[in-house]
């Protein structure tokens, strides 16, 4: 058996542990920096944090976790330079836009530096890059096989909730919904900022001046959150159909009491976690697997919550 292979064992066995810190101890000075998009004010990378901090702790090493802490992705192109130069055995990183942050990849790989791109982008651009590989749920994709759901469902219409339409991949989400429905995207998409109060009174206005509207699709906790309240203040909970990517507490809450009838989930624990054992047993042992890893996408209905009640927001 494999040393990557007894890792993933090991890691299905242990019996999940608290929050813990995003960066953990090593005893061999190893040292990798995982550099995400997300604001500070994203819960859903509670996750991502959580399995770097079991992979750090079950391989041995460091793992930081960095961020902009607004989201901004000139500032994670800034990050990234950093990172680099300070020197880590690997960086571990979202791609969130090509256009910002290949030059930066590029420069560390070109360092010396070895990269994994997970969560955005796609296996093609990791390969372009001069990346080891990619770990992540390619978004068009999963849009589109949401989209080919809901068609099957009898939708003809929906709105996007766009929380971070700044970032291509979360507009991917959308085009991919729209074309799996077969319609265009048109304006059905909205910019609808981070701020709860301001996504759920535009979800309110838009449905109010679209009310033939069928579907609603949101594109994580940030958006479901404040659309979940959106609809009770209107009425429309369990009666307008509600599709959302990720999970979290709200949303499982909410599959569960058949307000949402699907949970896209992209399984971020794995995400983050696999990443740092592959690179870790890449440079101690010369092991890599041979293919990219799709981490998603996968639906969970309330007919299959089980552990993903139990450890939504944390390991799921």
């Amino acid at each position: 058996m494999t040393s990557l292979v007894k890792n993933l064992v090991l890691a299905a066995t242990v019996v999940a542990a608290p929050l813990m810190g995003a960066s953990v101890a090593s005893a061999d000075g190893e040292k990798y920096i995982l550099v995400s998009h997300a604001p500070d004010s994203d819960s859903w990378w509670n996750t991502i944090k959580n399995g770097i901090a079991l992979a750090g702790e079950q391989m041995g090493v460091e793992v930081e976790y960095r961020n902009p802490p607004t989201g901004d992705l000139a500032d994670m192109a800034r990050i990234i330079e950093q990172a680099s130069a300070s020197g880590p055995n690997g960086i571990i990183t979202t791609l969130a836009d090509a256009d910002i942050l290949s030059g930066p990849i590029q420069s560390a790989i070109d360092s010396g530096v070895d990269v994994i791109i997970m969560n955005t982008g796609d296996p093609e651009k990791a390969r372009e890059l001069g990346a080891l590989m990619y770990v992540g749920q390619p978004e068009y994709d999963a849009g589109y096989a949401a989209g080919l759901r809901a068609k099957g469902d009898g939708i003809g219409s929906f709105l996007c909730v766009n929380h971070y339409i700044v970032q291509p991949s979360s507009q991917e989400r959308c085009q991919g919904f729209a074309d799996g429905l077969g319609i265009d995207l048109g304006d059905q998409m909205i910019d609808a900022g981070q701020d709860p109060a301001e996504i759920k009174n535009r979800v309110l206005a838009y449905l109010s001046a679209n009310p033939e509207t069928d579907a609603v699709l949101t594109l994580g906790p940030t958006s479901a959150d404040p659309t979940l309240l959106a609809l009770e203040e209107n009425g429309m909970a369990g009666d307008i159909y509600f599709g959302t990517f990720d999970l979290g507490g709200e949303i499982v809450k909410g599959i569960k009491s058949g307000v949402i009838q699907w949970g896209i989930d992209q399984q971020p624990f794995l995400q983050a976690y696999l990443p740092v054992v592959v690179m870790t047993n890449y440079h101690r042992y010369g092991v890599l697997p041979g293919n990219n890893i799709n981490s998603g996408p996968g639906f969970v209905t309330a007919d299959g919550l089980g552990k993903i009640e139990e450890f939504a927001g944390e390991y799921r």
